[in-house]
């Protein structure tokens, strides 16, 4: 039998919260609310400039306040253009990479355990191989890895 995980169901419906704390904010503005918005850098399926990358690369903190623009949410994600030393960025954040969300204007907080980001694979570097006509698999044996007794 399935246990009911209602730890991932209350976190999915916050979540909601949040997306839904973002489209009020996209219809009619802040009006005096701010938020804070921590979430994962290290996705694949976050969207910033190879600058804010190198420069967060775990995580960061956005402010949503006076000088944003384009605010954009959708079911899965938000996106927005945000200045960063004076320079106007796109960034595109899932809802499942925030940490944490904040209005402090209205004394209001969540945070959230996001799954970390799955390692993309390293490629190995192409090596100069003889080709081979052999394309029958290797085995290596794992009694040369094993404790004597």
């Amino acid at each position: 039998m399935n246990e009911i995980s209602y730890e991932h169901l209350v976190e999915k419906a916050l979540i909601h919260v949040v997306h839904d704390a973002l489209l009020s904010a996209q219809k009619n503005g802040l009006k005096g609310n701010h938020f804070y918005i921590t979430f994962q850098t290290a996705r694949d399926d976050v969207i910033l400039s190879d600058r804010l990358k190198t420069a967060y690369p775990d995580n960061m903190t956005i402010v949503l306040q006076h000088e944003y623009s384009d605010l954009n949410v959708s079911n899965d994600a938000f996106s927005v253009v945000l200045s960063f030393s004076n320079v106007p960025e796109k960034i595109s954040v899932p809802f499942n990479a925030i940490m944490r969300f904040a209005d402090p204007y209205a004394q209001f907080a969540l945070s959230f355990n996001p799954e970390k980001p799955k390692e993309k694979p390293k490629e190995k570097p192409q090596q100069n191989q003889p080709a081979s006509d052999d394309d029958t698999p290797k085995v290596v044996s794992l009694s040369a890895f094993r404790k004597k007794k």
